[in-house]
């Protein structure tokens, strides 16, 4: 039976060496979360380090180990000190962790570090070959293990495999700085699916692989020869029902039944008058943006007195990488700067940081969100921050304000926040005054929209769409015929086209006869296209039709009073014989169907929402970001051409896919055009994925010409509209 093998550094449980035995404790976090549902009710194996060196057991306690592990399974990978120092705190520490999230002045790039992270990924590559089997699929996680995805299918070309990154990934100016770039692209591009938690770090991956690699990128896609890698942006979510009910079981607490540290904050907030408490959790970590933080806070002290006794800023810090010495001086800083603000303005009832390092107990940890007031989360860089989400979930009254950096990937998704740059400490300060000053309904209104987000996306949504997406992966491409339309080929169609007793010409517009244009007004016919149309529709024996996805307007007001067959709107509208139809449905009962599609793209793509019309779907996405729209729009379409019957098709809007009931689309149009004409000679030119249609339903004899080198099932393709205008010139001297 086929099983998912899960990679990652550290497997999510902490073994614990006894006297004549092993303790295996679970371990929390996002990953181990979001991958239960992976790992738990079907056969899975996860491959990682167990948390104890090979120095701290014996050979003979290593068999009986893996014996245990795997009856959980589970598979460990041995690990010994220098490894560990050189692979896990040197290479992925001291420099892909800093030079990812753009700290470049903490990277060192060393090469025994280098030698180290290659065999280390080279056993975790030999642990998994050691357990695939035909069928099996692999998913790597994170940045420790960027070259194990190539080692794998270089030995395994078969298996199917999903890599994901959970840190940023950086801009090619910086990610170019790395020694080892070439492998280290090469390695993850081993993988089939290549997930990221926002769209901009998987433009900044394709970016690098263009121009460092070279390789051809179209839209989300990396040809490789024989094969394509899929990128694509999965943003990781929590477990919300899980927040959600603990912090809703502490509401219903009864005062006895409150933990000290729920008393504690309870009894600042009574002494005060609208006292507020502000709340900061994070890793102890420079990437986290605290020192930025408390400077922040005093800036608003200074600025703002009368909350003197009113605001406390509760920091949270867990201890991280302690030994390495970047996190040793900024833990010597942060206390220098958290004992200098609260001697300079605390009073005998009143000090203004609340500061703990350490970790804190899952209960604890809801308390704190529950009675913060503001959840102050900001990271100067983060590839996600469930910190921030895991705040916004807890909110079961409704109230409560974030201020959220606007460099985590958070921000993409929780865009109701208040958003903040973490290197302008004075807008810093300022949100802070916002966020007290925050009317109550307006509290309630952001957080319900934040909420109903998250409880759709949450972490075993993420992983479950991950592995949809992985094991539908793209075969490999089949191969299309096309040829270039070179002076040889073009001179036998003319010759064939002037031969010919009965012609017909197909044209579309947009890319075809003319370029694009950002506004599509503006993309208008000059007087040199009239005329060759014009021409060619006098010519003798000749029938031309402009077949486009512009409305019927556009198409009338400058080809209607030509000889010519007009389609608008993809087949909606047809103007046949000098006379308008439509071909438009009236029927709703697809959308039913559709709708949870749309909805999953709208969940993965932020700013994106959903239309309900009489006669259609239509999805939205003026609202994000362009590039990633683009990329949405050609998956999306991909998707729905996939799906929909013949009595749907999908419309190009106006920043809009709309998906409309009828059985129309191009390739019917010109069908119907032809009918029963006993035509020698069909000539027809597009640029479109929607003109695909037209190259498919045309008879075999006909003459299909695709405008621009793209991937097409017509016979032949042609640069460009120019190109286009001078070939069809051409047929007529």
């Amino acid at each position: 039976m086929a099983k998912n093998i899960i990679v990652s550094n550290r497997l999510p449980l902490q073994v614990t060496k006894l006297d004549n035995s092993f303790e295996f404790s679970p371990t929390s976090g996002g990953l181990a979360t979001g991958m239960n549902s992976v790992h738990q009710g079907q056969e899975s194996l996860w491959i990682g380090w167990p948390g104890i060196n090979d120095e701290q057991i014996d050979k003979k306690s290593w068999s009986p180990l893996k014996k245990s592990l795997k009856k959980e399974g589970f598979f460990p990978v041995s690990l010994n000190n220098k490894e560990i120092e050189n692979f896990y705190f040197g290479l992925s520490n001291k420099a892909l962790w800093p030079l990812f999230h753009y700290f470049i002045e903490f990277s060192v790039f060393n090469e025994n570090q280098w030698d180290s992270y290659y065999e280390v990924n080279k056993k975790f590559a030999e642990s998994v070959l050691t357990n695939i089997q035909k069928g099996d699929t692999v998913w790597i996680h994170d940045y420790q293990l960027m070259l194990c995805p190539k080692m794998i299918k270089d030995v395994r070309p078969d298996v199917t495999i999903g890599f994901f990154l959970h840190i940023p990934f950086p801009s090619f100016e910086i990610f170019r700085i790395f020694p080892w770039r070439e492998p280290l692209l090469e390695g993850i591009l081993g993988a089939d699916l290549i997930g990221f938690h926002t769209y901009d770090y998987e433009r900044h991956f394709l970016s690098s692989v263009k121009r460092i690699l070279k390789k051809e990128v179209s839209f989300n896609r990396v040809s490789l020869g024989n094969r394509e890698v899929v990128v694509n942006t999965f943003p990781m979510g929590i477990d919300y029902e899980k927040f959600k009910n603990a912090a809703s079981e502490h509401l219903a607490m009864k005062q006895a039944e409150k933990s000290d540290l729920k008393k504690q904050l309870e009894l600042h907030k009574k002494g005060a008058e609208k006292g507020k408490l502000i709340l900061s959790i994070d890793r102890l970590d420079y990437t986290k943006g605290v020192i930025n933080r408390i400077k922040a806070f005093e800036i608003f002290l200074t600025k703002y007195p009368e909350y003197f006794e009113r605001v406390r800023l509760v920091m949270l810090t867990v201890p991280s990488r302690s030994s390495v010495s970047d996190y040793k001086r900024l833990k010597k800083e942060t206390d220098e700067i958290v004992g200098r603000i609260n001697g300079k303005f605390a009073t005998v009832n009143w000090t203004p940081i609340w500061y703990y390092y350490r970790a804190m107990a899952f209960d604890d940890l809801i308390d704190l969100y529950m009675t913060s007031d503001i959840g102050m989360i900001t990271p100067v860089r983060d590839g996600m921050n469930l910190v921030a989400k895991e705040f916004v979930a807890t909110r079961v009254s409704g109230d409560g304000v974030l201020i959220l950096s606007e460099m985590a990937g958070a921000s993409k998704e929780l865009y109701e926040a208040i958003m903040v740059n973490p290197f302008d400490l004075n807008q810093m300060a300022e949100s802070i005054l916002t966020a007290i000053n925050m009317p109550v309904k307006e509290q309630k209104k952001r957080n319900l929209s934040m909420q109903k987000r998250l409880s759709r996306y949450s972490v075993e949504l993420w992983a479950k769409e991950f592995m949809k997406a992985l094991k539908s992966k793209p075969e490999i491409d089949e191969e299309y015929p096309a040829q270039i339309l070179d002076s040889k080929i073009k001179k036998s169609l003319i010759n064939k086209f002037k031969s010919s007793e009965r012609r017909m010409i197909f044209l579309d517009y947009d890319g075809t006869l003319v370029d694009f244009n950002d506004d599509p007004e503006l993309a208008q016919p000059d007087q040199e296209l009239l005329k060759l149309i014009k021409k060619l529709s006098e010519y003798p024996d000749t029938d031309i039709a402009v077949v486009s996805g512009r409305d019927q307007k556009f198409l009338d007001k400058w080809f209607g009073d030509l000889n010519v067959a007009l389609v608008a709107e993809h087949g909606y509208f047809m103007k046949f014989k000098k006379v308008w139809s439509s071909k438009g449905s009236h029927q709703k009962k697809w959308q039913n169907d559709i709708i949870p599609l749309l909805e999953t793209f709208s969940d993965r793509t932020p700013g994106t929402f959903i239309e309900e019309k009489r006669n259609s779907l239509v999805w939205h996405y003026r609202k994000t970001d362009p590039e990633l729209a683009a990329e949405r729009v050609v998956e999306l379409k991909t998707v729905l051409n996939s799906l929909l019957s013949d009595e749907l098709h999908i419309l190009d809007g106006d920043k809009a896919i709309e998906i409309a009931s009828g059985r129309f689309n191009k390739g019917t149009a010109v069908s119907e055009i032809i009918g029963d004409k006993e035509l020698d000679f069909i000539l027809c030119l597009g640029d479109d994925v929607t003109d695909e249609f037209m190259f498919n339903d045309l008879p075999t004899h006909a003459t299909t010409i695709k405008v621009g080198r793209k991937k097409t099932q017509a016979k032949y393709f042609i640069d460009n509209p120019t190109s286009v205008r001078a070939f069809l010139s051409s047929l007529m001297e």
